[in-house]
């Protein structure tokens, strides 16, 4: 009898093959690490080879591992499709997201692909700007919701904070720009609360900075930091492997808490912005946080 493939278990194949970690796929699918590991022992039962091996704290494909992964997202694709072309009920038409790019990197893989999968018949639209765009964006119905980083507009707007986490002091992991003196920074615009928050502890604390890079790209800002060349401010979800978390054991002032914001167009509510804002919460909710060096 031929063997019959479980579609619940290349979802969490193809979730532990985008986000790396047996853990973080658990969060996309709603399961356990343990059920998720059952899972895949059970797949690889059902295909007759390994699909996984261990590189460090990531969960690598095999070759075999990887010539499945192709498999499996067409299948679930022609699933959901097909369930959807029966589906009176099923979400169309198209929704617009805005996002800072600080968070677009770790956001919005986990945010898209969960929404894709429940809507395949849904065509969403980004836009990446700062929050203050993003918020001229909203005012002018160019959006329908928006995730911002300068929460102080959310009460004014009708917005609510959906998630909240320290703000960071960050170095290279490989140099030592933290210890020179002047202190050399990258930060964003002169009106970015974060530099505002860097600015003012330094300057509490009395130590000597020079501002060497501002941009509103956090990639920019990140690349400064990757490069040895300054250091910067980021939330703990916008860490990256590499950087290196400077505490007030090495000199650094305590950073404020940030909250992040989600904001909808005044224009219009639909069922479909509902269903999108659902997914960013429920996302953002299970967010893990990259591990980085202390």
């Amino acid at each position: 009898m031929a063997t019959v493939l479980d579609l619940d278990q290349l979802r969490s194949f193809v979730a532990i093959a985008e986000s790396g970690s047996f853990t973080r796929a658990g969060d996309v699918v709603h399961k356990t690490q343990s059920a998720v590991s059952m899972q895949m022992r059970r797949l690889e039962e059902r295909i007759g080879k390994p699909i996984f091996e261990r590189d460090g704290r990531q969960s690598k494909l095999t070759e075999e591992g990887e010539r499945l992964l192709n498999y499996a997202r067409r299948l679930i694709k022609l699933n959901d499709e097909t369930l959807a072309a029966f589906n009176d009920t099923e979400l169309t038409g198209r929704v617009r997201l805005g996002t800072p790019d600080d968070y677009a990197d770790r956001f919005l893989p986990e945010i898209l692909a969960r929404f894709a999968r429940s809507n395949p018949r849904v065509e969403v639209t980004v836009v990446c700007e700062p929050t203050p765009m993003l918020l001229d964006c909203l005012r002018a119905n160019d959006l329908d919701v928006a995730i911002i980083t300068n929460c102080a507009a959310v009460g004014r707007i009708g917005g609510a904070v959906i998630r909240r986490e320290p703000l960071l002091w960050v170095t290279s992991a490989r140099h030592c720009a933290h210890e020179e003196t002047p202190l050399p920074l990258a930060l964003g615009r002169p009106t970015c609360d974060w530099r505002q928050a860097a600015v003012g502890g330094l300057d509490a604390l009395g130590r000597q900075h020079r501002l060497l890079y501002s941009s509103w790209s956090s990639a920019a800002v990140g690349a400064a930091v990757m490069a040895g060349l300054a250091v910067s401010v980021l939330p703990e979800s916008a860490l990256r492997p590499g950087m290196r978390v400077l505490s007030e054991t090495d000199g650094f002032p305590r950073l404020p808490f940030v909250e992040i914001g989600l904001v909808r167009s005044p224009h219009h509510a639909t069922p479909l912005v509902d269903a999108l804002v659902d997914h960013i919460v429920s996302s953002l909710d299970n967010l893990s946080v990259p591990m980085v060096a202390e």
